[in-house]
């Protein structure tokens, strides 16, 4: 029959292991929410090109640039936002079981979908 420290040693360990799991949850959930900003990003500069499809022939047309400009640099924006926050989450924690994706890989998406979209902006003035 276990004593009492050996039940309340048991309790412990449990609770450690719980916590450790609850740690590899959040941080695989730090990936998904990174994912969701960065479909949220897109999703801007998309309403930003089609703002320019729709109202190209706007007259004047810096009108309409700028309207698509300013969805576009709002996903520039949320791309920026969603890797510094991906990344301070990760710094706070331990993983255990999971593997975290790398800080370089959450800036190198981010860099990407950045680099990207101002390209689009860019080419958008240039219509």
């Amino acid at each position: 029959m276990p004593t009492s420290n050996e039940l309340a040693e048991d309790r412990t360990d449990l609770a450690k292991d719980r916590t450790d799991w609850a740690e590899d949850r959040t941080i695989l959930a730090n990936e998904r929410t990174f994912a969701g900003w960065m479909r949220t990003g897109l999703a801007s500069a998309g309403v930003g090109l089609g703002f320019q499809a729709i109202f190209g022939k706007f007259e004047p047309t810096w009108l309409a640039k700028t309207g698509a400009t300013i969805f576009i640099l709002i996903g520039v924006v949320i791309f920026y936002i969603a890797y510094r926050k991906a990344c301070e989450l990760q710094e706070r924690m331990d993983s255990h079981a999971a593997e975290p994706m790398s800080h370089s890989n959450f800036r190198l998406i981010s860099m990407l979908f950045i680099a990207g979209s101002l390209m689009l902006n860019l080419i958008l003035w240039f219509l």
